[in-house]
């Protein structure tokens, strides 16, 4: 069961500030969170098998395939900047 106490513990260590009610309200919501977790250890899963994807999900693989691009010069033609055959963008990075 989740008290008031554990809802302050963890805000703190989340560095969140919460009003008495919200509180309250986090209580109440995880607790019922618990409950419906509880139920659903009562349904009887033994005839369903263990799965991680609900549909069937398999890898297709391919080989890459070489194929020319586009002129270098005509992908730089609208560029705003350019150097040295490359975009030239703001540094975004101190």
């Amino acid at each position: 069961m989740i008290t008031r106490k554990d809802v302050e513990y963890v805000a703190g260590l989340a560095r969140l500030e919460f009003s008495e009610d919200e509180k309250d309200m986090y209580t109440r919501t995880l607790n019922d969170i618990l409950e419906y977790a509880e139920k659903l250890k009562q349904v009887d899963t033994d005839s369903v098998p263990p799965t991680a994807h609900i549909l069937p999900v398999k890898n297709i693989f391919r080989k890459d395939q070489v194929r020319p691009s586009m002129d270098r010069d005509k992908l730089l033609m609208n560029a705003p900047d350019k150097d040295k055959g490359c975009f030239r963008v703001p540094r975004v990075i101190e």
